[in-house]
């Protein structure tokens, strides 16, 4: 991918400052990555499987927390948020109160450089984050890395990892998480038709940690 300021701190920290004062404005919560369906998706899987609600779920890159919350709502309860930008983590902590969800976590934390006390979760969701990285002008295949040794850290054994991406096919996914991960299901997305060939603008993938 060529470098993009979508891959730099310095663009989501300013992002995330202009959501936090359009909600301190007018209550607006802001962008939802992928949209609204992508958060029923991954919830709507989670349910279908019966993933206990007590399992512990963290949301990397979580942004505006919105996901969190539709977690919490359907009945989630062990729930962790974490965002490099603290304009983000200010505007989740916001979204949380307003909802009146105080059982969500949320921490300033960077995924690349994960503190000890990020381990042992039971599911990891990711909704952009490894696009981003994926875009970031320095070393987006050093960073990748790191990503993907952060998630093995993070991340319990047979541990779930539901990824949705508009940057990656399905194919290039798996090869990025080939050391350590094994595949599970393809969730289905939107298909469009361009030149008689039929694709996915956005990838979904739900991978166990091996």
């Amino acid at each position: 991918f060529s470098p993009s300021v979508l891959g730099t701190r310095e663009h989501w920290d300013a992002a995330y400052e202009r959501e936090l004062q359009t909600f301190q404005d007018i209550g607006d919560t802001g962008e939802i990555w992928f949209g609204e369906e992508s958060m029923v998706r991954i919830i709507r899987w989670l349910e279908k499987h019966k993933v206990p609600l007590d399992s512990s779920v963290l949301d990397i890159g979580t942004g505006n927390g919105v996901l969190l919350v539709e977690l919490a709502k359907s009945g989630y309860m062990n729930l962790t948020g974490i965002d490099y930008s603290p304009s983000a983590i200010q505007l989740s902590e916001k979204v949380r109160e307003k909802e009146g969800m105080s059982n969500i976590k949320l921490k300033v934390e960077d995924f690349l450089e994960p503190s000890a006390e990020l381990s042992g979760f039971d599911i990891c969701i990711d909704k952009g984050t490894f696009d981003a990285v994926s875009l970031d002008p320095s070393d987006a295949v050093g960073k990748r890395k790191l990503y993907v040794g952060s998630l093995c850290r993070v991340l319990k054994p047979e541990g779930l990892f539901l990824i949705t991406s508009c940057n990656w096919t399905k194919e290039e996914l798996l090869n990025e998480f080939r050391e350590g991960f094994e595949i599970l299901e393809e969730l289905p997305t939107p298909k469009f038709c361009f030149g008689g060939r039929i694709g996915n603008s956005v990838t979904a993938l739900v991978f166990q940690r091996k």
